[in-house]
C-alpha cells in the first residue's frame, strides 16, 4: 500500500486554536476522526496511513485537549454543547460538505451532535467504542460520575479527581488487553498523563465529567437520528472495555439493523492493539457505500 504523508495544521475557531492532522487527498471522500477522554487525535496515529491512501482524512484535537487551546474553564464553558459547536464550526471552515465519521468516547456525544446539526452531511458512522445508548454505560464504571450528576457536591466533584491520574490513564490503556507491556505504545500513556497534568487542565476534565449527563439525556435524539437519516452505521468495538460494554454497541442495530458489529478481544483503545483489523473493516465498510 502506498504511504501518504500527515501534515499538522492550526485553525483559528471561534477565537480557539484548533490543532488537526490531515492526509489524504482533498478531492477524495472524507472522513472525520474525533478523539476521546483523557486522548488527542495522537491516538490515531497508526490508523490515519491506513486510510488516507483513498480518503481525505481530517482528525481534529478537541478544545481542552491535545494540541488545541485550553482556556481556563472560567474563560470558555466546557460543555459537550460547546465543545460539538466549535467542532461544527471547524469543519464549515475546512468546507467539508459530506463525509463519514468515526467516534470514540467523547467524540461520540460530540459526533452525533453535529449529525443532529449537519444531518443530511453525514454520509456514515463508525463507532469505536462510542456510545448512544443506555446499556453501554458500564455500571461500575461509571458510577461515580453519576452520582455527581445527582448530587454535584464539591466533594463528590472531587472524588473524580481519581480518574485523572497517571494510574487511572494506564489503567484505561491496559484493561483488557492481553500483553499490555508488549502491545501499547508507552507514549500514548505518557502524552495523555501529561496533557492532564497542565494548569488547569483537571477543572476542563471534571467539568465535562459533570456535563456528560446532558449526552445520556441526548440519547433518544440520537437513537432517532439513526432511523430517521440511516446512516450507514459500522460498529467496530473493544469488547473488553468497562466503560462502554458491548451491549451499547449491539443496540445500534435496533435502529439500524444494516448496522454491522465487530467485537474485538482488546479494551477500550482498541487502536492501540487492533489498527491493522480496523483500519481494514473500516476500508471494506467505506468503500461498499455510494457516496
Amino acid at each position: 500500500m502506498k504511504t501518504t504523508p500527515v501534515s499538522f495544521h492550526k485553525k483559528n475557531v471561534d477565537g480557539l486554536n484548533i490543532f488537526y492532522r490531515e492526509a489524504g487527498d482533498p478531492k477524495a471522500p472524507a472522513i472525520v476522526l474525533l478523539h476521546g477522554f483523557p486522548t488527542s487525535s495522537h491516538m490515531f496515529r497508526n490508523l490515519i496511513p491506513i486510510l488516507a491512501p483513498d480518503y481525505h482524512v481530517i482528525a481534529p484535537d478537541l478544545p481542552g485537549f491535545g494540541f488545541s487551546d485550553a482556556p481556563d474553564h472560567k474563560e470558555f464553558t466546557y460543555t459537550f454543547e460547546n465543545v460539538a459547536r466549535v467542532v461544527g464550526d471547524f469543519l464549515d471552515q475546512l468546507g467539508m460538505k459530506r463525509f463519514a465519521v468515526y467516534v470514540f468516547d467523547y467524540g461520540a456525544p460530540i459526533g452525533f451532535r453535529i449529525c443532529l446539526r449537519y444531518p443530511d452531511r453525514v454520509l456514515a458512522i463508525i463507532s469505536q467504542n462510542g456510545n448512544a445508548y443506555k446499556e453501554g454505560l458500564g455500571k461500575d464504571a461509571w458510577a461515580p460520575i453519576a452520582e455527581y450528576w445527582e448530587n454535584p457536591t464539591k466533594q463528590n466533584r472531587e472524588t473524580l479527581r481519581s480518574f485523572l491520574t497517571f494510574e487511572a490513564t494506564k489503567y484505561q490503556y491496559y484493561h483488557g488487553v492481553k500483553n499490555p507491556d508488549v502491545v501499547v505504545a508507552p507514549e500514548a500513556i505518557f502524552l495523555d498523563a501529561a496533557l492532564l497534568e497542565r494548569p488547569g487542565s483537571a477543572e476542563i476534565q471534571l467539568d465535562l465529567f459533570g456535563d456528560y449527563k446532558t449526552n445520556v439525556e441526548l440519547y433518544p435524539r440520537f437513537q432517532e437520528f439513526f432511523r430517521e437519516h440511516k446512516p450507514a452505521i459500522l460498529c467496530t468495538w473493544g469488547k473488553n472495555d468497562p466503560f462502554f460494554v458491548p451491549a451499547g454497541a449491539e443496540a445500534y442495530q435496533r435502529d439500524n439493523p444494516e448496522a454491522k458489529i465487530v467485537f474485538y478481544d482488546t479494551g477500550h483503545f482498541a487502536l492501540e492493539t487492533h489498527v491493522t483489523e480496523i483500519g481494514a473493516e473500516i476500508r471494506s465498510f467505506l468503500g461498499s457505500l455510494k457516496t
